[in-house]
């Protein structure tokens, strides 16, 4: 029996993901497979590419043949170079790690309240005099909202001329 390492096509009509299979030569290309050895999503950017290089040396070893297009996934992940005897390729490009929302939120409400990033023991009275001015800043705008809001209940009634007492009837 003739083994080859080749890809199966997975994924939508304009984004093929394919899985890289050990699979018997007579097979059909999307067809049962022997073994899953790997992904690859060319359309992400940069490519993913995860292969078991355990599996695939294996399959190599006992004398699977890769496809022209399975053998140069191989060696950019350099499995080909180590099956060959071969000095390794440079490293593949790898997308950077997706920073999490609550990290992201966190950071943005203290640059917001301009708390800095320092710890707690490190404080310096040159930095408490800073705080000094923002929060006698936000003081007044507080009193500012305070006199735009309704005046107290109590106080009307008195000023006013209803001798019964604030919308009481009087006869």
């Amino acid at each position: 029996m003739a083994v080859k390492i080749r890809l199966l096509r997975m994924g939508k009509i304009r984004n093929p993901q394919y899985r890289i299979v050990v699979a018997d030569s007579r097979t059909k290309r999307d067809g049962r497979a022997i073994e899953y050895v790997g992904i690859y999503q060319p359309k992400e950017h940069p490519s993913v590419i995860q292969v078991k290089s355990e599996r695939v040396q294996y399959w190599l070893s006992v004398g699977a043949q890769p496809s022209e297009a399975v053998q140069r996934i191989l060696e950019k992940t350099g499995d080909w170079q180590q099956f060959k005897g071969l000095p390794a390729p440079p490293p593949l490009l790898v997308k950077e790690q997706k920073q999490s929302r609550t990290e992201i939120y966190e950071a943005e409400a203290k640059s917001a309240a301009g708390v800095a990033d320092t710890p707690a023991k490190s404080t310096k009275p040159a930095k408490k005099v800073a705080a000094a001015p923002e929060a006698a800043e936000a003081k007044p705008e507080q009193t500012k909202v305070a006199d735009r809001a309704e005046p107290n209940r109590e106080a009307v009634a008195e000023t006013a001329e209803d001798p019964a007492g604030a919308g009481a009837d009087a006869s």
